[in-house]
C-alpha cells in the first residue's frame, strides 16, 4: 500500500496524470443541475432574459404565445403572460423593474410591469420585432425588426431613431466600452457594424463563405466576435478592430444561441441537433472544441448567466416529453 502512495506521488511530481487526474480530464464541462419543467407550454421557445436580484428567468415561449416566468429560488415556474404574439426577444430592466417583448407575429414591442404584470404599453414596429438590448449606459433599448432595421427607444416607449439595414437582423450585440452594434444579417450573407451614437453603418464583415449567421457572442476584452453558422454549422471567430476571421472551426447544428463564459475562456453554442457544443479558448487566436453535452432534439436556445455561473438550455415539448428548462453548472 506504501508502494502504491510512493508510486502515484512520484508520477504526480513527474507531472505524469493519476487515475483521478485522468479522470477530471474527461470529465464533461457541464452538470446538469436541475430541470425545471413547464407543463402546458406548446411549441418552439425563443429567447430567454434574466432579473438577477429578483432570481426570475423569462422566457419567450413562442409557439405557445406567451411569456413564461421561473422563480430560480426555488426552480419552478411562478407566472404566466398569455395572449402575445409570437414572442421572441426579451429585455429586462432592473432599475425600473420593467420587462419588454419584442413579438415576431404583429411587430409590436409591449412593455410590462414586472411586479404587477400589467400590461403598460404596446409599441408598434409592423412586422417581426425580434431580438432587445438593453443599453444600461443610456438606459435605452435596440430592437432588430422588420427587413432590415435596428430601432432605438426609451422606457417610456418613444421611439428615439432608427438604422436601416440591408436585411432581416437576427442577433446583435452591443459594445459595453464604445458605441459599435455588430449585428448578423443572414438575408444579406454578412455582419455589420453599426455606430448607435452616430445611427450609420462603419462596415460590413463576411463570414468567409458558411451561410445563415444567426447567433452571436462578444468577447470585447480580447476583441474577438463569435458567430455561428447553419450551414455549414460552424463557428467563425472575427477580429473587432478590423472584421479579419482569425479562426473557424465545424461547430454544432442549428444553432440559435451562444455564449462567451469569460472566467474559464469558453463559448457554449447551444444546437438543435441535440447538444451544446463547448469551446475552449487557447488564446485569442486559436480555440478547439472540448466537448458536446447532449441536451435534446430541437433545443436550440438558451441564457448564460455569468453572474450566477448557470446555463439555462430550452427545451419545447415533443411527444410525451414536456417543455422545460436544463440548468447545467459549469464544471473544471
Amino acid at each position: 500500500m506504501r508502494k502504491t502512495i510512493l508510486i502515484i506521488l512520484l508520477l504526480s511530481l513527474c507531472g505524469w496524470p493519476t487515475v483521478s487526474s485522468a479522470q477530471s480530464a474527461n470529465a464533461e464541462p457541464l452538470k446538469l443541475v436541475a430541470t425545471i419543467p413547464l407543463p402546458d407550454v406548446l411549441g418552439r421557445i425563443d429567447h430567454l432574459s434574466i432579473d438577477l436580484k429578483g432570481q426570475r428567468l423569462f422566457v419567450a415561449a413562442l409557439g405557445n404565445n406567451s411569456l413564461e416566468i421561473i422563480d430560480l429560488k426555488e426552480n419552478k415556474r411562478i407566472h404566466s403572460i398569455s395572449g402575445l404574439a409570437e414572442p421572441q426577444g426579451i429585455a429586462y430592466i432592473p432599475s425600473s423593474n420593467r420587462l419588454f417583448v419584442a413579438n415576431g407575429k404583429d411587430g409590436s414591442v409591449r412593455e410590462f410591469d414586472a411586479a404587477s404584470w400589467k400590461m403598460l404599453k404596446s409599441i408598434a414596429y409592423g412586422d417581426d420585432a425580434d431580438n432587445l438590448r438593453f443599453d444600461p449606459d443610456s438606459g435605452h433599448i435596440w430592437v432588430g425588426y422588420g427587413g432590415g432595421a435596428l430601432s432605438e427607444f426609451d422606457q417610456d416607449g418613444a421611439k428615439l431613431g432608427e438604422i436601416r439595414l440591408d436585411a432581416h437582423p437576427e442577433s446583435f450585440q452591443l459594445e459595453k466600452n464604445g458605441p459599435r452594434i455588430f449585428v448578423n444579417l443572414p438575408g444579406a450573407r454578412k455582419i455589420a457594424v453599426v455606430d448607435r451614437e452616430a445611427r450609420s453603418i462603419l462596415a460590413s464583415w463576411s463570414t468567409g463563405g458558411p451561410l445563415a449567421n444567426y447567433p452571436m457572442a462578444l468577447d470585447e476584452g480580447t476583441y474577438r466576435l463569435f458567430v455561428i453558422t447553419r450551414f455549414p454549422a460552424r463557428l467563425i471567430v472575427l477580429d473587432t478592430v478590423n472584421g479579419k476571421r482569425v479562426a473557424s472551426l465545424s461547430a454544432i447544428g442549428d444553432c440559435d444561441d451562444v455564449f462567451y463564459d469569460a472566467h474559464r475562456h469558453r463559448i457554449y453554442a447551444i444546437g438543435g441537433e441535440g447538444g451544446i457544443a463547448v469551446f475552449q479558448r487557447r488564446d485569442p487566436d486559436h480555440y478547439e472544441e472540448i466537448a458536446r453535452v447532449k441536451t435534446v432534439s430541437g433545443a436550440r436556445t438558451g441564457l448564460f448567466s455569468a453572474e450566477l455561473d448557470k446555463l439555462y438550455v430550452a427545451v419545447r415539448k415533443q411527444g410525451s416529453q414536456s417543455a422545460e428548462i436544463l440548468v447545467y453548472e459549469p464544471v473544471r
